[in-house]
């Protein structure tokens, strides 16, 4: 790879970095907090690839023949026995061979072509089926009353922590609505799931909560649902790493889209 073809892979590099983080992409794998940092990588990437390749491509002013010896400099051990060769201020020994870097640079496209053309889906029930509930929480922790509403609209991180470690006294009999996809739990009971994450999709964990009374039927696993129900005291245990998954009452539910951010 020749400096022209490093600029054009960084040029392209931060174009896609820059298109994700100037819209709703980025949220699908970074924190929205983290979004002025990607544009200010991603903008520092664009610069530097595009003053490469002004460098590259500029005209060269032709030497004299007195800075052209001054240049010039001896590429040779005094021991290898081989004959002396030059090498010059342009880049090039007098053999001809043009600097270049390693050839595993070419892997930079791999990112850019997914960002540009597939743009890969945040992470879903498949994910979600491989790991196991990450809700922990400190119990003596003293949850406040749910806001006024009827129903209220809660996360599924903050309903399953209020289910178990409050043992359910914060909710207080109330109608909740919680928003998550669907995945496959055990004996095939549809499981209302929703991923967090502490930085970026790589330490993406579920959050679990099993469904029962008017849960729905036949689901595609990934499916976007809103349900609402109330607190009930039936516990599961997730077959992945055998924690607790606290259970909602469900009295209604529908589909919906996908929310812009999938995390939380």
């Amino acid at each position: 790879m020749n400096r022209q073809a490093q600029a054009c892979v960084m040029l392209l590099l931060g174009g896609a970095v820059l298109r994700a983080s100037l819209t709703d992409l980025h949220l699908r794998y970074v924190k929205e907090g983290l979004r002025p940092f990607l544009i200010a990588a991603s903008l520092l990437l664009i610069i530097t690839g595009a003053m490469t390749l002004w460098y590259e491509l500029r005209p060269a002013a032709a030497p004299d023949a007195a800075n052209e010896r001054e240049a010039a400099t001896p590429v040779v051990s005094p021991d290898s026995g081989e004959s002396p060769r030059t090498a010059t201020a342009h880049g090039h020994d007098d053999h001809g061979h043009d600097h270049h870097g390693p050839r595993v640079a070419w892997l930079l496209l791999l990112p850019v072509l997914g960002l540009l053309l597939v743009a890969p889906p945040a992470l879903g029930s498949y994910a979600a089926g491989q790991a196991g509930t990450a809700l922990t929480a400190d119990r003596d922790y003293e949850y406040p009353p749910l806001p006024a509403g009827d129903p209220v609209r809660t996360s599924v991180l903050d309903y399953a922590a209020r289910a178990l470690f409050d043992q359910g006294r914060s909710l207080d009999d109330r109608r909740v609505q919680l928003t998550g996809f669907v995945i496959s739990g055990p004996d095939a009971e549809p499981i209302l799931a929703r991923m967090i994450m502490s930085c970026c999709a790589a330490d993406g964990r579920p959050v679990k909560v099993g469904m029962t009374g008017s849960a729905p039927a036949g689901l595609a696993a990934d499916t976007w649902i809103e349900v609402t129900g109330r607190y009930t005291d039936r516990r599961g245990r997730d077959p992945v790493n055998d924690e607790e998954i606290p259970y909602l009452q469900v009295e209604s539910w529908r589909q919906v889209q996908p929310p812009t951010n999938p995390y939380g």
